[in-house]
This record gives C-alpha cells, sequence and structure tokens, in this order.
C-alpha cells in the first residue's frame, strides 16, 4: 500500500510540474483512462473524460489538458487499499473554448497491478458539471 501511495503522490508531483513524461512511466502500456460502461460525461463528448486505452490515449488526454486553464488542483487526502489509490482532491480550471469555469471536489481511484504500475483510473466526479463547462 505504501508504495502504490507513493506512486499516485508522485503522479500528482508530476501533474503539477508538467512533467508528463514521469506519470507516463507510472501506468501500465495498456493502462485503461476513464474506462467506464455508462458515463453520461463520456456520452456527452466531454474531451477530458472520454475513455484512454494505453500510453498514447493518456498523452492525449493530457494534451486536452493543455487546452484548459488550470486554477487550482489540491489533494485533500489519499486512502490505499490492497491495489488501490483513492484521492480526494479539489479542482478548478476554465475552458478557453466555451468561456466556462468549473470548481468541483472530486475522487480518483488509482488500480495497480502486481509490479506497482497503474492499470486503471477512474474518475469520480460531478458529470453534470462537466458537460455544462464542455458546452459552454
Amino acid at each position: 500500500m505504501q508504495q502504490h501511495l507513493a506512486t499516485v503522490n508522485a503522479i500528482y508531483t508530476a501533474f503539477a510540474t508538467g512533467n508528463i513524461p514521469a506519470i507516463l512511466d507510472k501506468l501500465s502500456d495498456d493502462v485503461r483512462w476513464e474506462d467506464w460502461a455508462d458515463n453520461s460525461a463520456q456520452k456527452a463528448g466531454v474531451p477530458w473524460l472520454l475513455p484512454r486505452h494505453g500510453k498514447e490515449g493518456v498523452l492525449e488526454f493530457f494534451k486536452v489538458m493543455g487546452g484548459l486553464q488550470l486554477l487550482d488542483f489540491r489533494v485533500l487526502s489519499l486512502m490505499a487499499g490492497d491495489n488501490q489509490v483513492a484521492a480526494e482532491f479539489e479542482i478548478e480550471f476554465a475552458v478557453p473554448a466555451t468561456g466556462r469555469r468549473l470548481r468541483d471536489q472530486e475522487m480518483h481511484l488509482w488500480t495497480f497491478d502486481d509490479s506497482g504500475k497503474v492499470t486503471r483510473l477512474r474518475h469520480y466526479t460531478d458529470t453534470a458539471k462537466h458537460i455544462a463547462t464542455a458546452q459552454g
């Protein structure tokens, strides 16, 4: 569990500094990013919440994020189980294309394989806020 907590902390530190290669290094080659069976934001086409697969897909996610204006991101708490870490955080960002802003308290759920690589990320959020922000 401690190794997984350290990995998630390292991912958030890399995110804060824009070090995308450091994040990709923590992921399995076939990572599932925002992999959901039935997600309203994905059905509405919210670009930053679309499902992505593999490191190339995650890199596309970060390209989308590069088009947003991140105003605040703070991890509030981390909770670990055997092969998962949950992160509670606050985020605020603006979408220049729509002129909208979003502020929310959300959760990430990170899942790890036996080698300590991230195999899945799920983002638990208020999808209605994200849809409204994306659609302008």
